[in-house]
């Protein structure tokens, strides 16, 4: 179980069948309702990264949203979320005979109307990692119609047709112009940005909009004049808890994240991850997306107040968290955390003494190098 907070469902236990996973399942298959058909609303689309480059692809098929913003504006639990999730289709095929249907969904500000046929009824099969949203069904599609026509935002044609602008220029493009990170996922995956398109898978897509976004943001960033206090920052969602410290000085980031013990990804000891940066990252973060979607949230604040600082954000996951969301859940948590009213502190040891109250323990503190280094440097601020 040691190794669960890292694996999240991949298998890398070697058993048949993750328990973690059974448990969703447990709590999700009463909920399915086989047929060989839909008709209705597809607001999503979804290209699995098995087998890559040859892989395969298709709609989502609920009658309800698939936008979690909307999901926390509406203040819907965790039980609310997984029925939801559940009862969500995924469409399979080999993608050259749905190419064009997938792309006007993505493209469409709207959810368009789909008549879908299966090859046979659709059946459970839960597909969840640490990134994506779980789906509770899927089927391999004979037939996919789309009914009616896209809405297509100015900005978002204007961008999908330029094939003259590359991926990361395209991202930059469209958040610049307030489309949100989950229609620029969208768009990433149904192949319709840059200039060699294809479909990519959306796990990696989702990460690497988190990852393109905020690394411009972080390039901004450190252009602007520092922070003249330590603030502190708090949010929660779903028995997922933020702590942000923001300390005066040039641009770096560290992420803690705790699974406590008998938590989702946690065993019978707390399992506790870091991972930081400076103006560049080397590697792929221990900590999978939730480091690409907690840095984008916390980049986004300091660029709209035109500041620069040193960051520490601790994650602490609850056993309220029971089933695997996704990193939108660390997003919108961090995101919410930096939208409170902050606390300032005159030290740092106080900002962080703070941040073990607010998380319930200061075990994670001996995990940070960005704590020590901050009390030992001087910066050019303190001169």
């Amino acid at each position: 179980m040691m190794r669960c907070a890292e694996c999240k469902g991949k298998g890398l236990c070697g058993l048949p069948r993750c328990p973690i996973v059974s448990r969703f399942h447990a709590q999700a298959a009463s909920l399915v309702k086989p047929s060989d058909s839909y008709q209705g609303s597809s607001p999503s689309v979804f290209i699995g990264s098995f087998g890559y480059p040859d892989v395969r692809g298709g709609p989502l098929l609920i009658n309800d949203s698939d936008n979690p913003p909307d999901w926390v504006r509406q203040n819907l639990g965790m039980e609310d979320i997984v029925g939801i999730r559940a009862r969500t289709l995924r469409g399979s095929s080999a993608l050259p005979s749905v190419a064009g249907g997938l792309q006007e969904i993505a493209l469409s500000a709207t959810p368009l109307d789909v008549d879908v046929s299966f090859e046979k009824p659709v059946s459970f099969s839960l597909s969840f990692d640490g990134t994506i949203a779980p789906v509770g069904m899927t089927g391999t599609v004979r037939k996919m119609d789309v009914i009616g026509n896209a809405r297509v935002d100015r900005v978002v044609d204007r961008v999908t047709s330029d094939t003259d602008l590359g991926a990361t220029e395209a991202c930059i493009s469209l958040k610049a112009s307030e489309i949100d990170v989950y229609q620029i996922s969208k768009l990433m995956t149904a192949g319709l940005l840059g200039r060699k398109r294809k479909f990519v898978p959306t796990r990696w897509a989702i990460t690497a909009v988190d990852d393109t976004l905020s690394i411009s943001l972080r390039n901004e960033i450190a252009r602007y004049p520092s922070l003249e206090e330590i603030l502190f920052f708090s949010g929660e969602i779903y028995g997922n808890r933020i702590a942000c410290i923001l300390v005066p000085g040039d641009w770096k980031f560290e992420m803690i994240e705790i699974w406590g013990k008998h938590t989702l990804w946690g065993g019978e000891e707390d399992v506790i991850v870091q991972d930081r940066e400076g103006m560049t990252k080397q590697g792929y973060s221990p900590i999978s997306g939730a480091y690409y979607s907690a840095r984008l949230a916390v980049c986004e604040y300091l660029a709209a107040n035109r500041r620069c600082a040193r960051v520490i954000v601790v994650r602490n996951i609850s056993n309220e968290y029971w089933a695997p969301l996704g990193t939108w859940v660390i997003r919108e948590a961090t995101r919410k955390a930096m939208t409170q009213p902050p606390l300032a502190f005159p030290t740092l040891d106080a900002a962080v003494g703070q941040a073990v109250a607010v998380i319930g323990s200061g075990a994670w503190v001996g995990h940070s190098t960005l704590i020590p280094e901050l009390r030992t440097q001087r910066t050019l601020f303190q001169f």
